[in-house]
């Protein structure tokens, strides 16, 4: 009993840490001329929890930052959070982080290497991408190109390098952690 009751400690606590990481993360924004969508480390933040927590574990985190900013803490971009936030312009992309998890997370949980987590990353990233580009033109009555050329190809390289850097330190703390059985 004390085993399972401790077990389900680690994973709250677990989760609840990466929330932690993502929500003081995500606030921060380089705003860019041409679009709507700031430049964040959300992304990164989402890919380091994804890693470290695998799936499940990873997509928990994930919706506890979508509902927090959506019952209205200050975590997401510029330090804002509401209703309005998710439909708004950027309202795909947060959507999309949920699905950036679940995608990422399935990559994580059966991956025997860090190129398989790789390529999650990117797959989830490009369904990030569509989330956001589709709910971006339609909110801003625009052009499918014109959504794709404002929410996506500013991103696109800073995003790899988010990856890279989240694939680098991510797999060494999981490593870490599984081995102290932490997760």
């Amino acid at each position: 009993m004390i085993r399972s009751n401790n077990l389900g400690i680690k994973k709250i606590v677990s989760i609840a840490l990466m929330t932690a990481v993502i929500c003081v993360l995500s606030p921060f924004a380089i705003a860019i001329p041409m679009s709507p969508v700031p430049i964040t480390l959300t992304t990164f933040a989402i890919y380091l929890t994804a890693i470290i927590l695998g799936g499940v574990d990873g997509l928990i985190s994930v919706i506890v930052y979508v509902l927090l900013g959506f019952a209205g803490a200050p975590v997401f971009i510029g330090f804002t959070g509401g209703a309005l936030k998710v439909l708004g312009p950027t309202g795909g992309y947060i959507i999309g982080y949920i699905f950036l998890a679940i995608v990422e997370g399935a990559f994580v949980e059966r991956a025997r290497g860090s190129a398989m987590i790789f390529v999650g990353m990117l797959l989830g990233t490009i369904v990030l991408y569509i989330f956001g580009t589709i709910w971006l033109m339609r909110q801003s009555v625009s052009t499918i190109v014109a959504a794709f050329i404002a929410g996506v190809v500013p991103f696109v390289i800073g995003d790899i390098v988010k990856m890279i850097v989240a694939l680098f330190v991510g797999v060494k703390i999981r490593k870490i952690l599984i081995r102290n059985n932490l997760i």
